[in-house]
């Protein structure tokens, strides 16, 4: 079989693949009950630990056992496979995360005597920067909603706050209506692993929220109640179905207000406003464990990265306007 090397053909080369085996399916439920359990993992990361899991055990289909009876050689057969058919080394290693999460379990409970998993090098990933916008960017991408209609000034609130506070999408795109305290102005986010964060918000981002609850999302929804969600909780920005706005919804109004603003759609993500946050927080002195506590981020190391693109944005200043440079 010729390699693969689009989404659109992986997402159908998995779908020809043979249907879960049941007893692939309750392996894997029981596995990511007890790891709930224990870690508290976020729904879009047990979400991702089941999809990777279901291939690999779709993929075997039963063989040698299936998924929990699956051996080294097995894997590396698998992992050459996704390779051969381009899935990128970063997918490759969230794969391999989630296997060693779910062979580790299965050692503890006596299922398995070894891990797998346990020699299998990770693959080498290339250091990526984050991508962050130019704060004269961010202005225009801001002011490029339409505030004179109601799903405009629900775009610009949404914009705005995803700036002002460096939230992840699934953050935003989440926030129930009972996260926004206007009075102390402060907000009440649930980031990874389901841990809560004080981010404070600024005027502007107060001034687009407070618009929006006012007089924009009140036409949204009219004389019908808003339900509450999945999670129980009665949704911040809505669709005028009174449905929470999707993740994808959200990464296509970005790309389209980016094109009003005048900023290549394809140079943008939802996810680079938080970098920007976060960049031009730096480039203004911020502290480092400060900015840590903002981004929602467990490790300091991971919030170290914004400081490679601060000393970056320095470097190309001197380069640019120092005698000697």
């Amino acid at each position: 079989m010729s390699s693969v090397t689009t989404p659109a053909q992986r997402r159908q080369l998995v779908q020809q693949l043979p249907e879960l085996r049941a007893a692939d399916a309750s392996a894997i439920s029981r596995f990511l009950d007890a790891i709930w359990a224990e870690h508290g993992l976020a729904r879009a990361s047990l979400d991702s630990y089941r999809r990777d899991l279901e291939g690999l055990a779709r993929w075997r289909d039963g063989a040698g056992g299936g998924l929990e009876g699956i051996d080294r050689a097995g894997l590396f057969d698998y992992l050459a496979w996704r390779t051969r058919h381009g899935w990128s080394p970063r997918s490759n290693a969230r794969l391999l995360s989630a296997l060693r999460a779910f062979f580790a379990d299965a050692v503890r409970r006596g299922q398995r005597e070894e891990d797998p998993t346990a020699l299998l090098d990770p693959p080498r990933l290339p250091r990526l920067l984050p991508k962050a916008l130019a704060e004269s960017q961010i202005d225009a991408l801001l002011a490029a909603p339409p505030v004179d209609d109601a799903l405009g000034l629900r775009d610009r609130a949404m914009l705005e706050l995803m700036y002002a506070a460096g939230l992840r999408v699934s953050e935003l795109v989440g926030l129930p209506a009972t996260a926004v305290n206007l009075r102390q102005g402060v907000l009440r986010v649930t980031g990874k692993g389901s841990k809560e964060r004080l981010v404070p918000l600024g005027e502007e981002s107060q001034h687009w929220l407070e618009r929006y609850l006012q007089q924009a999302r009140p036409q949204l929804a009219g004389s019908r109640p808003v339900p509450a969600a999945a999670d129980g909780q009665v949704p911040l920005f809505i669709e005028p179905s009174l449905r929470p706005l999707s993740r994808q919804a959200f990464w296509h109004l970005v790309k389209r207000h980016a094109t009003v603003a005048g900023i290549d759609p394809q140079r943008i993500s939802p996810h680079g406003l938080r970098h920007s946050f976060a960049t031009h927080l730096l480039n203004r002195g911020a502290d480092l464990r400060a900015l840590q506590m903002l981004l929602g981020h467990s490790s300091l190391s991971t919030t170290q990265i914004y400081t490679l693109v601060a000393r970056e944005h320095l470097q190309k200043l001197h380069a640019r306007h120092h005698p000697r440079g």
